[in-house]
């Protein structure tokens, strides 16, 4: 048998459930309504841009997308390492700290390094 604070307690995760995808599916719908209105702006018959320009673009900007991604995910797994570590053992914050901020920066070099790439790519 649940009781009434059992009851609130489900019914207060829900609505917070339901709020996170309301607030995911508007940031979604902003997104593409974002990206894909300019497309019918463009007045295409006077448009001097073929296909290659068109696939520059993705690639660029799946170069540094992917990179983000990438290193979002990277800098997650390294900082719940980090205080993992430092939870379990205290006295090796000073050791594990300088290597968190190496792997950081390690880290930071491969978004930077996707932003270099697709610029590359967009100036051919």
């Amino acid at each position: 048998k649940s009781t009434l604070k059992e009851h609130h307690l489900l019914t207060t995760l829900f609505q917070e459930n339901v709020m996170i995808g309301i607030y995911t599916m508007s940031v979604m719908v902003v997104a593409l309504l974002s990206t894909t209105l300019p497309v019918f702006a463009d007045d295409l018959t006077s448009s001097t841009t073929g296909v290659g320009t068109g696939l520059k673009l993705i690639g660029a900007g799946l170069a540094i997308g992917l990179a983000v991604v990438g290193a979002g995910q990277g800098q997650g797994h390294a900082a719940k390492g980090a205080i993992e570590s430092v939870g379990r053992n205290p006295q090796v914050y000073n050791k594990i700290f300088t290597l968190f901020l190496l792997s950081m920066a390690l880290i930071e070099f491969q978004a930077i390094l996707g932003l270099i790439v697709s610029f590359v790519i967009l100036a051919k």
